[in-house]
């Protein structure tokens, strides 16, 4: 009896089915491959539901991304050359062989938009570089010094933002000349008066903060608190105003450029380009929509651009 019982006891029960050495992981991966690149990249992951909640900033960084690569490498796009035209093609429709179709001389006009790109983007850039650099610098100086010299800077900023923009940079370039760079430092010294109230209310704001007057407490200069302490942490905002500015830039130096006062002949800036197409506007509407079109898309993206970064700095905030 007992040695049945011992038999029964030491029975084994029944085998389980085995499961894999390395157990649900690779069954959970093999039936979800996304959740497994995820997890092996999850910085990659982050992004990708990133851009899937924000399609209309993707596409904003796509369209300035194309932009800035017409300007860098125009030949990797069009062979055709920008200022030779074939008079047996002029005023072609757009099509496979001339996408943006071709001007009253036989030229691509996409060939032209494209490398006017640099010409355009380089003014630009040069347009909110001045605005930046100077704008910031006399906002921070009013912003810290406070007294006369902040009552100064934005009495004479006040008087800046009075005038219009373009009109502003119209008297300028009566005194500057024509050119694209001309052009260029007249639109940035009419924005320097939106960056100099930016920086400046950005900089009053910092230097309530506890380690600002931890930092004079502890007699550290002026201007290594401006350097160190206010200037990196007032930036954000003025960051985002000049995305919100490039765009601004871009049509402000676009229509300048159509009302002659850019690079002569035969250059290819988007404003130019556009007026030359306006006596055609009947006959050939794509000389005027297709540019227009370009510029438009460029400032509706850096604007999209601009407000995602303000949405950032009020989310740190």
């Amino acid at each position: 009896m007992s040695q049945q019982l011992d038999t029964r006891v030491e029975s084994p029960l029944p085998a389980s089915p085995s499961l894999p050495p390395s157990g649900l992981g690779e069954d959970a991966a093999a039936v979800h491959p996304a959740s497994g690149v995820a997890a092996k990249y999850p910085r990659a992951g982050r992004l990708a539901r990133a851009a899937a909640a924000r399609p209309g900033l993707v596409l904003s960084v796509l369209v300035v991304a194309l932009v800035i690569l017409w300007a860098l490498v125009p030949t990797a796009f069009t062979s055709w050359p920008p200022d030779t035209g074939v008079p047996s093609a002029r005023l072609k429709a757009p099509s496979p062989e001339h996408w943006f179709g071709t001007d009253s001389l036989g030229r691509d006009l996409f060939s032209r938009v494209v490398h006017g790109s640099a010409t355009s983007l380089a003014a630009t850039a040069v347009a909110v570089a001045v605005g930046l650099v100077a704008g910031s610098a006399l906002g921070l100086l009013a912003g810290s010094l406070r007294g006369w010299v902040d009552d100064v800077i934005m009495r004479v900023m006040d008087v800046l933002l009075a005038i219009p923009s373009l009109l502003l940079s119209l008297a300028l370039i009566t005194v500057l000349g024509f050119g694209t760079i001309n052009i260029a430092v007249a639109v940035g010294v009419a924005s320097v008066a939106n960056f100099a109230r930016i920086m400046r209310a950005e900089t009053l704001r910092v230097n309530t903060a506890v380690y600002v007057e931890a930092a004079r407490s502890a007699g550290v200069r002026w201007h290594n608190i401006l350097l160190r302490h206010v200037l990196p942490n007032a930036a954000g905002p003025v960051l985002a105003l000049s995305a919100l500015e490039f765009g601004m830039a871009v049509l402000s130096i676009s229509s300048l450029s159509f009302l002659g006062f850019g690079a002569p002949p035969p250059a290819a800036e988007w404003g130019s380009l556009v007026a030359g197409g306006r006596d055609y506007l009947v006959a050939a509407w794509w000389l005027v929509t297709l540019p227009g079109v370009v510029i438009a898309a460029v400032v509706l993206s850096t604007n999209r651009i601009s407000h995602a970064f303000q949405d950032a700095e009020r989310n740190r905030a």
